[in-house]
């Protein structure tokens, strides 16, 4: 037996550890990756003694890549407490430079983990490497890792972003590689919706609860809509935009993690492996996305803002949705006869930032003296402004019984004032050092989510014959104006005319 395998995987990484972090000049590492590390860092939740390296092809000093670094960490009041903090965490973070497909700069980058780890006390020397990257250099990447900077004396995990493919079959091919050089017990696809707060309160408030546990399936549910509404467009972004589409930036990842979490039944543990077979389990259930279930739509110019066509990275002529509803069908006894409306689009909502939620629609009261009122609704914010709200019907105070639906609410930033609710990639991050995999994509999980999607994505595409014209929807607005049918369609219904949600003035919380 080598020696690599006498370590536990599954030990958390208290000391002697290092955090590679490739890719480190781009957005996603100066926007997520490295304010979630100075975010452990100043709650004290990084390895004893860490240090940080990044490394991209960017040429700088490592002034330049403290400031890139740290120029999206929040410090909105100046504290100075967070100022040193800010300052330590620079003290602890070094760069290099490299290509990413040649061994000579691989092997520059193990002379410079080397140089680090000789100031290690311990025998055991850790290494999390984190891939902020295009899926195009994952396993050149991966493979050179595994070949040059991979520790022999103690714990190796690498880290994966999204997108895994494009479809199935690119996706296999991409799995194939890396497990090549990667054990699936040493890698971590993150999907940072798992690691948002909301989603992972699902668990706790689908077998938690004796009452709501009770109502969770076919008979108490008419339909659930999974929202995801974006306020702004590709602005500029449009060339690497209109190679994905909506469907594979958002629905087949995030918000299938979403269902899936949702629907699944109760796991026998809270054991990692435990969770994923069950979120697999009801993945299996999904017939396959059909063109007739899909509404597909591209925003245009509107309210003193361009159309997507209007964006010069994107082709002229593209018919790449920007907008996407469709609806799953999950076949097992749970769930079978209820509509899953996943829904998502790009320039959709005039907010100021992007909002996500779960809308739970029950059936309506079918006779008795209350049968023509408002359905009951379960709404799960997942942001902005995290909260669970149930829509309910209750007797307006007075002499006549007058029904009026109303809200008991559970809005975070009021009744969790006191607590800081931490970034999904703060969690997620320190899941990886723990070594727990419970809130990343498994393998066999990503097959079967490419399995349902397929299909819909090569109708898109023009795989089978004329690509589909998506109907267009004004920039700002809420999607297109065929979606109210297209949702009313699987049973929807909306709320009765002039009733507003106080909950939803998010500005007001």
């Amino acid at each position: 037996m080598s020696a690599q395998l006498s370590f536990d995987q599954h030990q958390e990484l208290k000391d002697n550890t290092l955090i590679v972090v490739f890719g480190a000049s781009g957005d996603l590492a100066k926007k997520k990756t490295f304010p979630a590390l100075f975010g452990l860092y100043r709650d004290g939740y990084l390895p004893e003694g860490v240090h940080i390296v990044g490394y991209a092809r960017t040429k700088m000093d490592e002034v330049e890549f403290h400031k890139r670094a740290t120029q999206y960490i929040k410090n909105p009041n100046n504290d100075e407490t967070i100022t040193a903090k800010i300052e330590e965490f620079k003290k602890l973070s070094t760069y290099v430079s490299g290509g990413y497909e040649d061994d000579e700069s691989f092997q520059n980058l193990e002379k410079h983990l080397k140089e680090i780890e000789a100031t290690y006390q311990a025998p055991e020397k850790h290494r999390l490497f984190y891939l902020a990257l295009p899926p195009s250099v994952f396993i050149p990447v991966a493979t050179h890792v595994k070949k040059n900077n991979y520790a022999t004396s103690g714990v190796n995990r690498i880290i994966v972003e999204k997108p895994f493919g494009r479809d199935f079959d690119s996706s296999r091919e991409l799995l194939s590689a890396l497990k090549s050089s990667w054990s699936e017990d040493e890698t971590f696809r993150i999907d940072h919706y798992l690691g948002k707060e909301m989603v992972k309160n699902i668990l706790v408030l689908r077998f938690a609860n004796i009452a709501l546990g009770a109502a969770w399936d076919k008979n108490s549910i008419s339909n659930v809509q999974i929202t995801f509404k974006e306020p702004f467009g590709t602005e500029g972004r449009g060339g690497y935009f209109d190679e994905f589409g909506i469907i594979r930036d958002i629905m087949q990842n995030h918000l299938m993690q979403v269902l899936s979490v949702l629907t699944m039944e109760r796991p026998v543990s809270f054991a990692a492996e435990d969770i994923r077979d069950e979120k697999v389990k009801v993945l299996r259930a999904i017939s396959p996305v059909e063109a007739k279930d899909t509404l597909l739509g591209q925003y245009v110019g509107a309210n003193g803002k361009p159309g997507y066509l209007d964006d010069d990275t994107v082709p002229h002529n593209s018919v790449c949705p920007t907008f996407a509803a469709t609806t799953l069908h999950i076949n097992n006894p749970r769930w079978e006869g209820v509509p899953f409306i996943l829904k998502a689009g790009k320039g959709t909502w005039p907010l100021n930032e992007a909002k996500v939620e779960v809308r739970i629609q029950f059936k309506d009261v079918t006779q008795g003296i209350f049968k023509d009122i408002s359905r009951d609704e379960l709404v799960l914010r997942i942001q902005p402004s995290e909260a669970v709200y149930l829509k309910l019907n209750a007797k307006t105070p007075g002499l006549a019984t007058k029904v009026l639906p109303t809200e008991m609410d559970l809005t975070y930033k009021r009744r969790f004032a006191d607590i800081k609710i931490p970034e999904a990639y703060e969690s997620l991050i320190l899941d990886a050092l723990k070594g727990d995999h419970s809130n990343f994509v498994r393998d066999d999980e990503l097959d079967v989510a490419w399995k349902i999607f397929t299909p819909i994505l090569h109708w898109i595409e023009g795989k089978n014959g004329p690509r589909p014209k998506p109907v267009t929807y004004p920039y700002g607005s809420r999607g297109p104006k065929e979606l109210e049918a297209f949702i009313h369609k699987y049973g929807y219904r909306r709320t009765e005319q002039g009733y507003s949600w106080p909950v939803t003035n998010v500005a007001n919380l």
